[in-house]
């Protein structure tokens, strides 16, 4: 993964989050489930959890 600006906003983030989902989908990957993200000593680490919700009307 090239090295990219990182998100300074909530909407960013969701942005990127969504980029990583579709590209990650669109290869095959199943992207359910439960991630850990372990960043060494100077960050924390996290858990991500990814579950489909259903889609609405307004859905693009």
């Amino acid at each position: 993964m090239s090295e990219e600006t990182p998100p300074t906003s909530k909407a960013e983030l969701n942005a990127a989050l969504q980029t990583l989902l579709i590209g990650a989908y669109k290869n095959g990957i199943d992207v359910k489930g439960g991630f850990e993200c372990r960043n060494g000593v100077e960050h924390p680490d996290w858990d991500v959890i990814v579950t489909e919700v259903a889609k609405n009307d307004q859905s693009e």
